[in-house]
């Protein structure tokens, strides 16, 4: 089972985390993440992030007095379709108002469908029992979202390099949702923002406000690019920015008045994953992005950054330090985290 395009944390998460500059060793960081996401579906055996997707299920007519269908262990977000007899040349389709999804009262996710018995429907086997039940939904533990920014031009449906308005609601990582279609941000690149500092800057780390044209071009919380050096933008006031200077292992540099801001809004993306379908989206499309469990969310971070020091080391657990000295780096922590989402969330198959 590959997660390649469903990660729990993001890039830039581990990288804040441990302090790491640059992008010489983005792409190792991001096996460790996707190893990570990896682990967590594998031993809870769930997704936290939602697929689209036709599930088959045996007829069952011996559970429940035959109205009942259990799902496998499978979490149900939503049914789109559910249809009887799956594999007969015409299907019976089994309408929204003659079924529940339960547990009613802690679902989503739900467990089970069950005929309304008040209703005339019925779970028909067809020709074979075998796989007769297909059920069209959401699967997964849930579907949270947070907002995140609008498209900044409109996209056709095939593009992969799209264009957003803020560049800090997203990371390398981050499953978005624009519509209906979901996709996995696998990176991030410079686009200008149209802004312009409008005051000479010096080569001072002091100098911390930049005075632009116009302040509502730039966004609190993103990492702009002057020249070649990256600034992170801690808050805006009118035209003025507050910023941390020679950001993210950037050289300190001075800087002409008129020069452009850039911030890396281009996303690269993977289109239609997790069982969505691509399709064109207009210029100020609404973006959010899937919200996974603040504990999974934290274990995932806390695996990678545990794999990139044990790497450090050689997988010895000793790490070197900067006075000649060492550091010995252990995964007790990373194991109680583990058993603790075993506890929490864990089934036995996935």
């Amino acid at each position: 089972m590959s997660n390649a395009t469903r990660w729990y944390c993001t890039r830039e998460a581990v990288k804040a985390a441990v302090g790491m500059p640059g992008a010489d060793l983005d792409s190792l960081l991001d096996s460790y993440v996707e190893a990570a996401s990896e682990d967590v579906e594998s031993f809870l055996g769930r997704r936290f992030i939602p697929e689209t997707a036709i599930k088959y299920f045996r007829w069952p007519p011996l559970i429940g007095g035959g109205y009942v269908l259990q799902l496998d262990d499978l979490d149900l977000i939503a049914v789109t379709l559910l249809q009887a007899a799956a594999l007969d040349t015409t299907p019976t389709t089994i309408v929204a108002a003659d079924f529940f999804t339960e547990p009613v009262n802690s679902g989503p996710p739900y467990t089970r469908i069950e005929i309304d018995q008040s209703s005339s429907a019925a779970f028909e086997s067809g020709d074979t029992s075998q796989r007769s039940i297909a059920v069209t939904g959401r699967w997964g533990y849930g579907e949270d979202t947070k907002a995140a920014g609008a498209l900044a031009e409109a996209d056709d449906g095939s593009e992969t390099a799209l264009e957003v308005t803020d560049s800090s609601l997203i990371g390398v990582g981050d499953t978005i949702k624009i519509g209906t279609e979901a996709m996995f941000v696998s990176g991030k690149n410079l686009l200008t923002t149209t802004a312009t500092n409008s005051a000479a800057l010096a080569a001072n780390r002091a100098e911390t406000t930049i005075a632009v044209n116009t302040g509502t071009l730039i966004k609190a919380g993103e990492t702009i690019t002057i020249d070649s050096e990256r600034m992170f933008v801690e808050s805006i006031s009118a035209n003025n920015l507050t910023v941390q200077r020679a950001y993210d292992g950037s050289t300190l540099a001075s800087h002409l008045i008129t020069q452009t801001l850039y911030a890396p809004r281009t996303l690269t993306v993977v289109r239609a994953v997790n069982g969505t379908t691509a399709a064109a989206h207009d210029t100020a499309a609404a973006i959010v992005k899937y919200a996974p469990p603040a504990d999974i969310v934290e274990y995932c971070r806390a695996h990678a950054i545990a794999h990139h020091q044990q790497g450090r080391s050689g997988w010895t657990g000793v790490v070197p330090n900067t006075e000649g000295g060492a550091v010995e780096t252990k995964m007790f922590g990373i194991w109680a985290m583990k058993q603790a989402l075993i506890e929490k969330y864990g089934r036995v198959s996935f």
